[in-house]
């Protein structure tokens, strides 16, 4: 007999999704979905851009519901794909009222799937987009600390909003120059999973108020749930892990990533 899985536990406060990919599900429908989350307490979800073919998919998901927003940008893993036309798009959108951030935008040497000098100038092209519309950033980074940090160190002056270095899962040097610059960091199901200590140490050291949650779906689904594709009503398991892991109350980790996301994502709210 195969073991019951836990239900998704449902708390009296609301959570922001902060990254996922609507348009990437294939297991429900998406006011499904859509229904799923709310029923959590899933207050607002943001799902994100990644290639000049989704920048247009994306504004329109964020129409799918009042609470639903988007950004605008490519994926390091895209940057071959970057083009002057993908940046005009990026630039006539990039404040669009759904539209929160300019991202995922960022460096991959993991897979390497685009030459890295065109991975940085791409990043850098992007990076002076949020900073000319006054939006924040998501960014993708992956074994390359080293010159995420010296990219984003060109821009301490002028990118004014910041943003979240998001599914972090990088080394403690760039975590420590990003708190120091004000970034927040974001942390998924992946804190759940067994061999991934070096990620709950990042969790550790990060500042409850510069920590946001988010599932990154439908990748990366949090432990009880592994497997399945990943939605955003899986998000409750994400704060329990990061409440356990900082010694914090559930209630305390909820407050404070709730506020971060509005600061970063929504200030006027």
């Amino acid at each position: 007999m195969s073991k019951k899985r836990r239900e998704i536990p449902v708390f009296d406060h609301p959570i922001i999704e902060t990254h996922c990919h609507l348009d990437y599900l294939k297991d429900r429908p998406l006011e499904e979905t859509l229904d799923q989350s709310q029923r959590v307490n899933i207050e607002k979800v943001i799902t994100i851009a990644v290639s000049p073919d989704n920048l247009a998919r994306v504004r329109e998901l964020s129409q799918a519901a009042p609470w639903v927003y988007g950004t605008q940008g490519i994926h390091p893993h895209e940057a071959e794909s970057y083009s002057d036309a993908a940046e005009a798009e990026i630039r006539a959108h990039a404040s669009d009222d759904k539209i929160v951030a300019v991202g995922e935008i960022g460096l991959d040497y993991f897979y390497d799937n685009a030459d890295r000098d065109v991975q940085r100038e791409v990043f850098r092209r992007q990076l002076q987009i949020a900073c000319d519309h006054g939006q924040p950033v998501v960014i993708h980074s992956r074994e390359a600390d080293d010159d995420t940090i010296d990219i984003l160190r060109d821009f301490e002056e002028t990118l004014t909003r910041r943003g979240v270095i998001h599914s972090f899962t990088s080394g403690p040097g760039l975590a420590r120059y990003a708190l120091d610059q004000g970034w927040c960091l974001g942390f998924n199901g992946i804190t759940t999973f067994n061999k991934a200590e070096n990620v709950r140490d990042i969790v550790r050291m990060s500042p409850i108020e510069q920590i946001l949650l988010e599932t990154d779906a439908p990748f990366l689904t949090p432990v009880p749930y592994r497997g399945r594709e990943n939605a955003p009503f899986y998000l409750p398991f994400v704060a329990e892990k990061i409440a356990e892991v900082k010694e914090l109350a559930l209630e305390e980790v909820l407050s404070k990533t709730y506020q971060n996301s509005l600061r970063t994502f929504f200030p006027a709210q």
